[in-house]
């Protein structure tokens, strides 16, 4: 499984592949970051992120895309800038056809490290550990995409598994609600009409 990891950010867009699966160890193929200038119209910038991501994905050909999922924050600003770098992130996987993941930030940090409210210092020291490299990858949005990658693959397992056990529910649950072959459940045509009782009174 080949995963490409989107730490979005419209000043810094943090990208990064890992290649594994879960109980393995992992392999970085690229990590870093697609930067646009803060004083460049907002349509420019989000032209030079799409370009970026074509980019990596040309180049990697991942067949996944992890995304970070955005929530809202006190700066306003700030949110919807990383709103609109991921869009643009999840619009370019889904032009091509590939299958994009969220996770949220405490999700990332729990799989790697083990806890949900690990600072950044300590997911970037996880990820320089689980891909075996000499020091962690900087800026930090770019150890966040590694992060989001590895969260990916690891998670993917009991993803599908999941996924299975609920489309095997909904399977087995639609078939209990089918009638046996031969009978109608058509209102008003499953039962006959019952022909109603003559009562007789005391014989004369």
């Amino acid at each position: 499984m080949r995963v490409l990891g989107v730490d979005p950010g419209l000043t810094r867009c943090g990208v990064g592949v890992v290649e594994g699966v879960a109980g393995r160890p992992l392999t970085m193929l690229g990590v870093g970051v697609v930067r646009t200038p803060a004083d460049a119209e907002l349509g420019d910038r989000l032209v030079a992120i799409e370009r970026g991501m074509e980019q990596w994905l040309d180049e990697h050909s991942p067949n996944f895309v992890a995304v970070e999922r955005v929530f809202a924050q006190h700066n306003v600003r700030t949110v919807m800038g990383t709103a609109q770098a991921s869009a643009v992130a999840m619009l370019c996987a889904a032009r091509r056809g590939i299958p994009v993941a969220l996770h949220t930030p405490s999700e990332v940090k729990a799989a790697v490290t083990g806890s949900g409210r690990a600072e950044k210092a300590q997911v970037g020291a996880m990820v320089t550990r689980l891909l075996r490299l000499d020091a962690p990858p900087k800026p930090a949005d770019a150890a966040d995409a590694l992060a989001l990658a590895i969260c990916h693959i690891w998670r993917a397992p009991a993803q599908n598994r999941l996924q299975q056990a609920v489309a095997a529910h909904r399977t087995t649950g639609a078939s209990r609600t089918q009638p046996p072959p031969g009978i109608s459940r058509t209102p008003g045509a499953s039962r006959a009409p019952r022909t109603p009782r003559t009562l007789k009174g005391p014989a004369a």
